[in-house]
């Protein structure tokens, strides 16, 4: 950086990037991809998700990976996060899982009791 206008074009870049990860405007899925979450086999999940989510031609959708979920009883945790800032959170959650939330969850608008670990209301 050699000016001030190259520290504003870094800072608004910094902010397009966190915009785009953060807000969407669709929904976002966070898989738990600490220690704990990965020996549970949590990155087959991921990839799981990317391939379902694509497969599916879903706009508005996006994977990403979080840290520590606080949960390592219950990895791989997958996290859904819908436009309204209402979090759903899966538990125990396999590969053979991702292609029923995907179908019901994400495309039919319906949640899945039997796997959920809980729903936060913003």
């Amino acid at each position: 950086m050699k000016s001030l206008e190259d520290l504003k074009k870094l800072r608004d870049q910094a902010i397009k990037t966190m915009d785009m990860r953060y807000h969407n405007g669709g929904t976002r899925i966070q898989i738990g991809m600490a220690t704990c979450g990965i020996a549970a086999g949590a990155r087959p999940v991921m990839n799981k998700f990317l391939e379902e989510i694509s497969a599916r031609h879903l706009k508005d959708v996006i994977v990403t990976q979080v840290g520590c979920m606080g949960e390592c009883a219950f990895e791989p945790i997958v996290e859904i996060v819908e436009q309204d800032g209402t979090k759903t959170i899966y538990a125990k959650v396999s590969e053979r899982m991702v292609a029923e939330i995907v179908e019901e969850h994400l495309m039919a608008g319906k949640r899945l009791d039997r796997y959920m670990l809980g729903t936060i209301k913003r």
